[in-house]
């Protein structure tokens, strides 16, 4: 039976240093602005010049664990954002150092935990969080963020004071800040469909990084530190049966952690290996009546409604599905774009938005497969990097070759063309010198070439000039270990990079947007740690992905899971910005007045757009970006939505 009180929410604070008192009518306003996160129930604690609160989403002993919680004597104050799978054994470690427990809250036992170990105690917990810690008499606060950045901690420093939230929106109510555009985040969004952490959208805003905490003293600077690092390490040699059975044991055992609550719980199933993994452990874990969500696309060869649902069957689990056509995605784009406060193009929003959305009219929580891709090497990026390395002595002298694919031309076929950009792209990215260089170039939005057209000149000139890959690798893995290959780079760049960057945020603020809890067991650290030390061979075999994460569920899922392409959660975006889609997304560039913020060169982005409906190139995760980004241009500009399309209800 699970123990203990547990919640999903938000939190929001000031801490304005001896420079104004933090009212109670402060916190609230930033706590209102997140109430979707938690509306069950709110707290709020002001002590002069800091205060700070939260909204819960109540999971486990709905009547206790109110935050903000005091610890006795009332020096010290938490509120937090998450759940803690491990804080039953951890009370027993503290019970044994004399510690007393009022309710089962595991609030209560980060307390204690802090209080019994200081900041040591942030590397013992096993969860998702992110957790202030106000102690009145040092009239210090602490932050900290869990170690992959499942969930966000948004930080803005101004006037001498810190603030913080859990979004954006929360930051922005507080009176006398200033939040401007970073031209910086621009270029990340335009390159990666996001901006890449510790950036926001806004140069006055930055996030805690992930694995972190960052002391906030009453006078002088806040000092942040780290306490987990992704890290490879060798383990001791086993058999693939030996690796086979760990594998299953830890992916039973966290999935068992997660399943902790009063309230039904679902899950994600795209259909490929990772959600059905998940789906499966928790059947076996004993999970009853679980229902599972699938998104679909009537008539697109992405669908794989049909295939979740073989799935479901197979594990006896009630299957939901909701299929999502374009013109509910046009309708729905603003919608969607307002939850995260900055722009945002990842191709999963939409289908995990409406995931979501569906699956709050039947549960509270969700256990979703994410992770799975990064730990054990399961994207075609992955493969490429490790062929590219093993073949480079050849791809050398092929020098001659490579250049020629940038001049093919274009013809009527789109399907030659689709292929044609494949291959310049593919011929970009093998001459590029290392694995982390790669990375980058594999997870663009818009290749250089397209940026350099459509980028206008002095915007590129500042952002994206002489040798950009070199510049990502020395800003985010100056100093990282030479021993590492062109594998071992690409997982720990989507480890600690595109993880919080991109796939973690939309899963929060799609979830949160519907007051969903979206648990995560393969980002348990604990996993995470345990899956840096399989042997690259167990991991990709041959030209098979996640190759130990299937031998492992092989036994529990129909066979032709495991012989599909992947899919996963996404959009076709090609097919719908041939069509309606492609409209909305130049209206609303046209008239919300991004095509003259400076960015993009107008007429360039117009040749996009002419191009993709033409079949001459496929522009749409560009044309998705800029569709998204000119929703938040104009909402940040005017005040409101572009109301050019229909708004989901």
């Amino acid at each position: 039976m699970p123990d203990g009180e547990r919640r999903m929410c938000g939190i929001a604070g000031w801490y304005r240093r001896r420079r104004g008192d933090v009212s109670a009518d402060m916190i609230s306003r930033q706590c209102d602005t997140i109430r979707h996160r938690g509306p069950d129930d709110d707290g709020i604690l002001t002590d002069g010049d800091f205060g700070f609160g939260m909204r819960r989403l109540s999971i486990l002993d709905l009547a206790g664990g109110h935050q903000p919680m005091r610890a006795p004597g009332g020096r010290h104050a938490i509120v937090f954002n998450g759940e803690i799978f491990n804080h039953i054994e951890l009370r027993s470690l503290l019970e044994e150092r004399g510690f007393t427990f009022l309710t089962s809250s595991d609030t209560e036992t980060i307390l204690a935990a802090y209080l019994c170990w200081g900041n040591d105690a942030w590397a013992k917990l096993e969860g998702m969080f992110a957790i202030a810690l106000w102690d009145s008499l040092e009239r210090s606060l602490t932050l900290v963020r869990d170690p992959l950045g499942i969930k966000p901690l948004y930080l803005t420093e101004q006037g001498g004071g810190t603030a913080f939230a859990s979004e954006l929106k929360a930051l922005r109510v507080l009176p006398g800040l200033q939040f401007n555009v970073c031209d910086r985040a621009v270029h990340d969004y335009f390159s990666f469909g996001h901006v890449r952490k510790p950036r926001t959208i806004f140069r006055q805003v930055r996030t805690l990084n992930p694995g972190h905490f960052m002391v906030v003293p009453a006078i002088g600077e806040s000092v942040a530190q780290r306490y987990w690092a992704p890290e490879t390490r060798a383990a001791p040699t086993a058999s693939l049966a030996d690796w086979t059975g760990q594998m299953r044991d830890m992916l039973l055992g966290s999935v068992r952690r997660h399943l902790q609550s009063d309230v039904p719980v679902g899950a994600f199933l795209s259909g490929g290996i990772d959600s059905s993994a998940v789906l499966a452990a928790m059947v076996r874990s004993g999970a009853t009546r679980v229902k599972a969500f699938t998104i679909g696309y009537p008539g697109s060869a992405i669908d794989e409604s049909a295939a979740a649902r073989r799935v479901a069957d197979h594990l006896g689990c009630e299957h939901v599905v909701l299929a999502l056509e374009a013109a509910r995605a046009v309708d729905s784009l603003p919608l969607v774009q307002k939850s995260y406060d900055e722009p945002f193009a990842d191709m999963a929003a939409i289908p995990t938005y409406f995931a979501s959305k569906m699956a709050a009219e039947h549960v509270k929580v969700v256990l979703c497969g994410e992770g799975g891709d990064e730990l054990f090497a399961g994207y075609k990026r992955h493969r490429n990097a490790r062929n590219i390395e093993r073949f480079r002595p050849a791809i050398a002298r092929c020098g001659a070759l490579l250049a020629a694919l940038d001049r093919i031309p274009a013809t009527r076929s789109t399907r030659f063309n689709y292929l044609r950009q494949h291959a310049q792209r593919f011929s970009e990215f093998v001459r590029l010198p290392d694995g982390y260089q790669q990375f980058f170039a594999a997870t663009q939005v818009s290749s250089l070439t397209v940026r350099r057209g459509v980028y206008a000149r002095d915007f590129q000139a500042a952002h994206d000039g002489d040798d950009p890959y070199g510049r990502l690798e020395a800003e985010y893995f100056a100093g990282s270990s030479p021993d590492h290959d062109a594998l071992e780079r690409f997982l720990l760049a989507d480890i600690s990079v595109n993880m919080p960057s991109a796939m973690l945020t939309r899963l929060d603020r799609a979830s949160m947007a519907h007051s969903v809890e979206a648990r995560v067991p393969l980002l348990s650290h604990i996993l995470v740690d345990w899956a840096l030390t399989v042997p690259a061979e167990y991991k990709l075999r041959g030209n098979t992905g996640k190759y130990l994460l299937r031998q492992a569920i092989r036994p529990w899922l129909p066979a032709d899971v495991f012989s599909r392409p992947k899919q996963g959660f996404q959009m076709p975006l090609a097919q719908w910005f041939r069509g309606d889609f492609g409209d909305y997304a130049r209206s609303v560039w046209s008239d919300s007045g991004a095509s003259r913020a400076g960015y993009l060169d107008p007429q360039a982005v117009e040749t996009l757009f002419v191009e993709h409906r033409q079949g001459t190139a496929n522009h749409s995760r560009m044309l998705y970006a800029i569709a998204v980004f000119s929703l938040w241009w104009f909402d940040n500009a005017a005040g409101q939505i572009p109301l050019v399309a229909k708004v989901a209800a």
